[in-house]
């Protein structure tokens, strides 16, 4: 049996409305442009950005927390209850995250751009709130959970990333003003590695054991590699906390060994789900999940050299950017892409007792756009920060942002899309 077949089974009973999800989603579309408009402002301060406030941080946290977060949460949100089989405990909670994290992560980031403290401090709390809320309802959910453990299991693990996260977060805005922390880089640091990858890496692990399976039509996944890959992933962002607590280079050698071991298992998982297959053409969405994929293992991959103590021209930024923008983002959106056209169908499907076709709802030159430009500005910017020249970040950035307005202008046909089938039935 296919997994897909597992998880849909009574899906349509389990629909929040699609108010929620798409609010969430629609916010993050958003985000994106914001982020690669503010990475084109700091384009020049990007090679050798090394911390610190400015528009290179504001465009962090606005596709950490504006893109990828909001994504994760409208996500969760909605597939959750669809694989574990258990109903969302409230939607006015979900609701209420969304009006606390969506403008707290535009105050937080308009903050950090201009060093304004009380922003910093109103925006993070904000953000911080609809995260606990994000929290405690995913948990809930998960302690009801039915079946799928290994995916229940990285949703857990990505809970207690996220509540060291926020708590980090709120510490490290708190010393902006106080300057109470004798070695804020070291605290930096460990929210970096908590939130690419202890967050958001393991709930992207974790949904790809439903998503990739189901859009491709694949059969179940090897139960053994599912929880080696578990084990592995969670291995691998607690040994780089603890070396990055005790400053230790051995340790965070071996925190990325064990990283590399969790991802050649994952990468296992994802041939089994190739290879067994029955949907042959897998669209412009898999060309994207398989760049992802290839800037996951070249992230990885570089961090072995970086904690070997090789150089690497400003490795270090190099090794984030490609984190952030060359895996996740890539692969983020790419999901995006296929997620909101198929949640359209179920919704419109339980309107008018009819599916509609994707393509209805859908519309495939904005999302080319996206790609070729998309992937064009991973490697450009990549290059500048290598080379530290800022005109290639610019170009890059500029790109990006293009991109990001054809991912958009994608969205809002779904968006009208799935408004206007519901009008009409």
């Amino acid at each position: 049996m296919s997994i897909g077949t597992q998880v849909l089974t009574g899906a349509r009973d389990r629909l929040l409305p699609a108010s929620v999800p798409y609010a969430f989603f629609g916010a993050a579309c958003l985000y994106h442009l914001l982020a690669w408009a503010a990475l084109l402002r700091g384009a020049a301060l990007v090679p050798s950005y090394a911390g610190g406030p400015g528009p290179v941080l504001a465009a962090i946290h606005l596709i950490t927390l504006g893109v990828l977060a909001l994504t994760a949460m409208g996500a969760a949100y909605q597939l959750l209850p669809v694989a574990s089989r258990e109903p969302l405990w409230r939607v006015w909670p979900a609701r209420l995250s969304f009006w606390l994290a969506v403008p707290g992560v535009a105050l937080l980031a308009w903050g950090m751009d201009g060093v304004r403290q009380w922003a910093m401090t109103a925006g993070g709390g904000m953000v911080a709130a609809g995260l606990v809320i994000f929290a405690l309802l995913i948990a809930s959910n998960l302690y009801r959970a039915r079946g799928l453990p290994v995916v229940i299991a990285h949703g857990w693990a990505a809970l207690v990333a996220l509540t060291a996260l926020v708590t980090l977060g709120l510490v490290l805005i708190g010393n902006y003003a106080a300057g109470y922390l004798g070695d804020p880089g070291r605290y930096a640091l460990a929210h970096m590695v908590l939130g690419i990858f202890g967050f958001m890496t393991l709930l992207a692990f974790g949904f790809s054991h439903i998503l990739i399976p189901m859009f491709a039509l694949s059969r179940t996944l090897p139960v053994r590699w599912a929880w080696a890959e578990f084990a592995l992933s969670a291995l691998a962002v607690a040994a780089a906390v603890a070396a990055v607590a005790a400053g230790s280079g051995p340790g965070m050698a071996l925190a990325a060994t064990v990283g590399i071991a969790a991802v050649v298992a994952y990468f296992r998982l994802m041939r089994a789900a190739m290879r067994t297959r029955m949907r042959k053409r897998l669209g412009l969405a898999f060309v994207l999940v398989r760049a992802a994929w290839g800037f996951l293992g070249l992230t990885m991959a570089l961090g072995l050299v970086l904690a070997a103590g090789l150089q690497v021209p400003n490795g270090q930024t190099l090794f984030w950017f490609l984190a952030l923008a060359g895996w996740l983002l890539t692969f983020l959106t790419a999901v995006l892409q296929r997620i909101m056209p198929f949640l359209a169908t179920m919704h419109a499907a339980g309107k008018s007792g009819r599916p509609p076709l994707v393509s209805e709802l859908s519309s495939a030159l904005p999302l080319q756009v996206h790609a070729v430009l998309h992937l064009a500005a991973v490697p450009l910017i990549a290059a500048g920060i290598v080379l530290e020249m800022a005109l290639p970040v610019q170009i890059g950035a500029a790109s990006g942002l293009v991109g990001a307005g054809a991912f958009g202008v994608f969205a809002l046909k779904v968006f009208a899309g799935l408004r206007r089938i519901t009008r009409s039935a």
